[in-house]
């Protein structure tokens, strides 16, 4: 079933569109979208939450990003920065991180959706958590380390264990965040130090910092290029959008030898 330019989706057309690009009953699936490129679609965020589940079944997982970006270091931010002065009431103040009650930041209404979802778990990062629902949802999230927080001791390292499938609904390589994955599996990536706001075991807050893998996306772009040049990804029409899927594994493994190739020591 598609869906004209000038009719809205439904639950059920998307769901359709999604089985027609390859999602798969039992799958697990990172998904990062946008709704806006969709189109109109009728009921909104939930029904792509729906139409997801219908697509994937009873044994499928979603999985996403539900990242908290102002929990950080204010020293660091830039879009916009705040004054020197203010840096240690920030740091003072911020309220700890809550998996609860938490929102996410910057990840869009479908991602606060599946985190809001009945049945949903959120993993305790308190800067890149990631939500999922359905049955694998407590191994992907279970155990998210607060150092290396995109490498091996996270969510991205449990869906490549799975074999997990990653779909791009409206959105492009430059927020695909399986490829920062690579970025960890790089000879010696160079670090920083990071800090965020957590909870504390009696229910109080503290700062706290940890040295971690310097993330850089502004090449994500291009790579993703390249990766789709491989014939790697399939792309379809979402709505009146595009969206692109493909193995996790395949994605990161290309990474892997893409970064190598093209990016220097300097700016790993």
């Amino acid at each position: 079933m598609t869906t004209d330019a000038g009719e809205p989706s439904t639950r059920r057309s998307i769901a359709a569109q999604l089985r027609m690009l390859g999602v798969r009953s039992g799958a697990t699936l990172l998904v990062h979208t946008a709704l806006r490129p969709l189109g109109f679609v009728c009921g909104g965020p939930q029904a792509l939450v729906l139409a997801l589940r219908d697509a994937l079944g009873p044994d499928g997982t979603i999985v996403v990003p539900t990242h908290t970006p102002d929990n950080s270091d204010p020293a660091q931010w830039s879009a916009p920065p705040v004054p020197v002065d203010w840096w240690p009431l920030i740091r003072a103040e911020m309220p700890g991180f809550d998996p609860v009650a938490t929102p996410s930041r910057f990840m869009g209404v479908f991602a606060e959706t599946v985190r809001c979802w009945p049945g949903a778990q959120r993993s305790s990062h308190p800067h890149v958590s990631f939500a999922a629902l359905g049955p694998a949802a407590e191994r992907v999230v279970a155990g998210h380390t607060r150092a290396d927080m995109l490498g091996e001791g996270s969510p991205l390292a449990r869906l490549y264990d799975l074999d997990a499938n990653v779909l791009l609904l409206g959105v492009d390589h430059s927020v695909n965040t399986s490829l920062h994955l690579a970025e960890y599996r790089r000879p010696a990536p160079p670090r920083e130090q990071l800090g965020a706001a957590v909870r504390t075991a009696d229910g109080g807050r503290e700062w706290v910092w940890w040295q971690d893998v310097r993330l850089d996306e502004s090449d994500f772009d291009a790579l993703g290029r390249d990766l789709e040049a491989t014939g790697a990804v399939r792309t379809g029409r979402v709505g009146t959008g595009t969206g692109r899927l493909m193995r996790q594994r395949a994605a990161v493994d290309f990474a892997v030898q893409w970064m190598a190739r093209n990016r220097t020591t300097e700016d790993a």
